[in-house]
């Protein structure tokens, strides 16, 4: 009977259109934005080389975002950001499909991959087109557009470090993160978008003696005091989360938070990216807020299915990627991804709606 009710009060939903109080701790909505949020396509004819030889992993990554700016115009309250370190510069700054594929388009006039410091983009030497080539400049776009947009809604960002050597010797191989390289990551971050403006563990854990028993106890910021921020949790969940985590207990004194398991210290934000992943919903009910995907590979919005989209929404989980919040234009399809009324990309979390209908009416 109770599952039935939480299904029945999902399905309505969008009839029911109730407010988002400010009072709200940010764990209780739902959000929409964007996988890989930086990416521009590849050049048409590096992609039709690639496409012969390999059709399968092309047609993967054949997509491309507008930039981050109009992201956040629209409404898009996640992104997803890949960096790769790069502390003398110039590691990536002549990917090799520049080579494979001649008079191809600059991709980077400025010289902004000759310079010292974290780059963002998808492949190395194949999709290195970027909306923010460097981590640096990206943050500053956030900030920018935070200072000008002040009550905005916390953005919730995706951080993947990548370092994954590639098979073949003669691609370029990226440079390897270790702690040092962590520490900067964190200085980066703080310097370029400023303390300010991130929700850091520390502000979430508090009084309490662990950061997952302060998310237990649902001391997350409201939507009032995470106005105007942004909140991070780092990509991974084996050597670079240990790594991130090792010497900073609870996350203690670190910017990013980690994509813990259930049960350690460190635990609040998690990644599960299948959104028929059955605990997700009890993950969302004791605390912890959840990232899954409405989409991944193109292969939804080739076959225009809503299915993952729509378990992810009934599934509670607080943030929703895709690549479709606008159609394609790589190939033809009505897929798109948005919630059905109201604000297209933010909403009261489905599991959550007796208690804050409980509250509206205690307080007319």
């Amino acid at each position: 009977m109770k599952t039935f009710l939480i299904t029945l009060l999902i399905l309505v939903l969008p009839a029911v259109k109730l407010s988002v109080p400010d009072d709200l701790p940010m764990n209780k909505v739902q959000v929409i934005g964007s996988h890989n949020s930086y990416k521009k396509a590849i050049d048409p004819a590096l992609f039709k080389l690639f496409q012969l030889k390999d059709s399968a992993s092309a047609s993967k990554i054949d997509y491309e975002h507008i930039s981050i700016i109009d992201q956040l115009d629209m409404g898009l309250l996640n992104l997803e950001i890949d960096v790769y370190a790069d502390e003398k510069g110039g590691r990536y700054a002549h990917p090799k499909g520049l080579d494979w594929v001649k008079n191809q388009p600059d991709f980077d006039p400025e010289g902004k991959m000759k310079e010292p410091g974290f780059k963002v983009f998808h492949i190395i030497d194949l999709d290195f087109r970027s909306h923010m080539l460097t981590f640096k400049d990206g943050l500053k776009q956030l900030r920018d557009w935070s200072l000008a947009h002040p009550d905005h809604n916390p953005i919730f960002i995706t951080l993947e470090p990548k370092d994954g050597a590639s098979k073949s010797p003669a691609s370029t191989q990226p440079e390897k993160f270790t702690p040092a390289i962590f520490d900067e990551l964190d200085k980066v971050m703080l310097d370029n978008l400023g303390k300010d403006q991130i929700i850091t563990p520390d502000m979430v854990r508090g009084k309490y003696k662990t950061l997952e028993s302060a998310v237990l106890h649902d001391n997350w910021p409201t939507l009032k005091k995470a106005k105007g921020k942004f909140i991070f949790v780092l990509d991974d969940h084996e050597a670079k989360r240990a790594m991130y985590i090792t010497g900073h207990p609870s996350l203690k004194g670190r910017v990013l938070f980690a994509n813990a398991d259930p049960g350690t210290p460190e635990a609040a934000m998690m990644i599960r990216n299948d959104p028929k992943n059955p605990e997700i919903p009890s993950l969302v009910k004791k605390g912890y807020i959840i990232r899954t995907r409405a989409d991944a590979d193109t292969e939804q919005a080739r076959t225009n299915d809503r299915s993952d989209f729509t378990a992810a929404c009934n599934s509670g989980a607080q943030i929703i990627t895709t690549d479709y919040y606008l159609k394609s234009t790589h190939f033809k399809s009505d897929y798109v991804v948005s919630f059905e009324t109201g604000n297209k990309y933010f909403r009261l979390n489905p599991l959550f709606i007796g208690s804050v209908k409980d509250t509206q009416g205690a307080n007319k």
